[in-house]
């Protein structure tokens, strides 16, 4: 841990799972994470994605151990071998960010994911990638290029390619929970938008795949018509994707100043009637900035049941969750 660290600054972590469909995995997971000095904010399941999200924030000490503890857990309890889903990832313990809060410069949050990421292959032998403000190397400062091929792929190109070796531990990657991808980051706020054709709407497809098939081509369209990579909009990444028979567009909103909330899903609904589709309701999954909330715009109204109390992280800051039992 680095000494330098302001012991009350405030960091917030958001690692990401690889299992969405077992609560008993996920709820023995977040159940490691108990750490005195660390916050329960919020933790689900995406069954769609086969994925769950946990968000906690403390201390940087506390905050450090509970991530730390979380990998090694899901290294224990998900096997990649046997498991899948439409998120990409290449680790049981796919993604572990560290948000600077209060009190804490994101410097410092990249050197706490540097010695996090050497504890988690000294204590449970998961190799790591650094991304994002703590990547080591230019080539993988971008998630998904950290990413590329997933576990299936990864497992056979980390051995062979020295490109793709980890930044920690290996050569190899851990036989089932892969690799995890460590570092530190600010904000992102993961968005969902679930879209439907005109006759998908009305119940009048009769299950044709080919119209399934034409609305997760408008998806990857319209996707790639908002990506910032692709010319769209700044700090917005976005992938099109099928979910439970349904089109999605998949979003991660990097920078919330630069292209608002708003702004992104009035896009997407030009977009989508621009290829004879319908923007239906949205999906936040995990927490949101208060700088970033608009209470009664049209993009909250359109996420069913969203409560601000349990969404927006300064809220929940105030009034966390109980952990659950192990």
């Amino acid at each position: 841990m680095p000494a330098s660290l302001n012991p009350n600054a405030v960091i917030e972590c958001v690692p990401n799972f690889s299992e969405g469909t077992d609560e008993r995995i996920v709820s023995a997971i977040v159940a490691a994470m108990q750490v005195e000095g660390v916050s329960l904010l919020d933790w689900s399941l995406d069954r769609a994605h086969n994925r769950s999200v946990v968000t906690v924030a403390g201390s940087p000490t506390a905050v450090f151990e509970s991530a730390v503890r979380a990998v090694g857990e899901a290294a224990k309890r998900i096997d990649l071998t046997k498991q899948n889903g439409v998120h990409p990832r290449i680790g049981a313990a796919d993604v572990v960010p560290f948000v600077p809060v209060s009190g804490v410069s994101l410097a410092e949050c990249a050197v706490l994911a540097r010695r996090a990421g050497l504890e988690i292959w000294r204590r449970y032998g998961v190799p790591v990638y650094f991304y994002e403000a703590a990547a080591a190397r230019p080539d993988r400062v971008n998630l998904e290029d950290v990413r590329r091929g997933q576990f299936e792929g990864l497992r056979e190109s980390a051995h062979s390619d020295t490109a793709r070796r980890p930044d920690v531990g290996g050569p190899e990657i851990h036989p089932t929970a892969g690799a995890s991808v460590v570092g530190a980051r600010s904000f992102l706020i993961a968005y969902n938008i679930y879209l439907d054709s005109p006759l998908a709407a009305a119940g009048q497809t009769n299950g044709l795949p080919q119209a399934a098939q034409a609305d997760l081509a408008a998806a990857r369209a319209i996707a790639r018509s908002i990506r910032g990579s692709s010319g769209g909009l700044l700090g917005v990444k976005a992938i099109g994707v099928s979910v439970g028979g349904r089109a999605q567009v998949s979003m991660n909103i990097t920078d919330f100043h630069a292209t608002s909330m708003a702004k992104v899903y009035a896009s997407v609904q030009t977009l989508a009637r621009n290829y004879g589709m319908l923007a239906r309701e949205g999906e936040l999954i995990g927490l949101i900035p208060q700088e970033a909330y608009e209470a009664n715009a049209e993009w909250v109204r359109a996420i069913p049941d969203f409560e601000a109390e349990s969404k927006v992280l300064e809220r929940r800051l105030e009034y966390p969750l109980p952990w659950p039992k192990a």
